[in-house]
């Protein structure tokens, strides 16, 4: 299944004369792919599978995707995930390189996607793990436990997509004021003016900045 992106980014209409408002790519969907995975994707599932037993139960699907391997978990489950990752001898993936969101509107009812981007520096091998959690009930346990490098990126995607990490120390805005009211990256986010600290002067939203024609 594919669908078509057209212009960078899938932006158009913008004046823009660079060229790149005309490119047309084909955008392949990732769906669950089947075994082998190739390269070393069934090595680490298999090890995984051997050291979690209970993986058949957190997992809900595996994609194999440009050269990547995404296995998609359950959210009340990505913390005991992390920890085997991390510890087991046969995965040793000791690094949290990234924690961040992403918001799929218009697809179903968990619109709202955790990635976790994680690095074995022992086997040099990259594995993303990546829950999913509806607008209602925005929750997922806190992996700082198991990745200490996960405390402010959480903070930032509970800022910008208002996922709620469970037993974070310290779960506040990061880059936002305290008292901002919504998550700016949720894709229904209305993009209205911001007004600025400055003689009364306001940002305009996106679509009414300058635009080169």
């Amino acid at each position: 299944m594919s669908e078509i992106d057209q212009g960078m980014f899938g932006i158009h209409g913008s004046g823009d004369t660079s060229g790149f408002g005309g490119l047309i790519r084909h955008r392949d969907q990732p769906v669950g792919a089947p075994r082998p995975y190739g390269s070393y994707f069934d090595d680490v599932y298999d090890a995984l599978a051997e050291a979690f037993p209970g993986l058949h139960d957190a997992i809900e699907k595996v994609v194999v995707h440009r050269d990547e391997l995404t296995l998609h978990i359950k959210p009340e489950r990505i913390a005991e995930v992390c920890q085997v990752m991390r510890d087991d001898e046969a995965l040793r993936f000791e690094l949290c390189s990234s924690v961040s969101g992403a918001d799929y509107l218009g697809t179903d009812d968990r619109r709202l996607h955790v990635i976790y981007q994680l690095t074995s520096m022992t086997y040099r091998r990259r594995v993303r793990l990546e829950v999913a959690v509806s607008t209602d009930n925005p929750r997922v346990p806190s992996v700082t436990s198991v990745y200490p490098t996960a405390d402010w990126q959480e903070r930032e995607t509970y800022d910008f997509f208002g996922v709620v990490f469970e037993g974070h120390p310290n779960l506040t805005r990061i880059l936002m004021p305290d008292d901002w009211e919504g998550f700016p990256q949720r894709k229904d986010y209305p993009l209205g003016g911001v007004p600025v600290e400055y003689k009364g002067a306001e940002i305009p939203p996106p679509d009414k900045r300058r635009s080169y024609q």
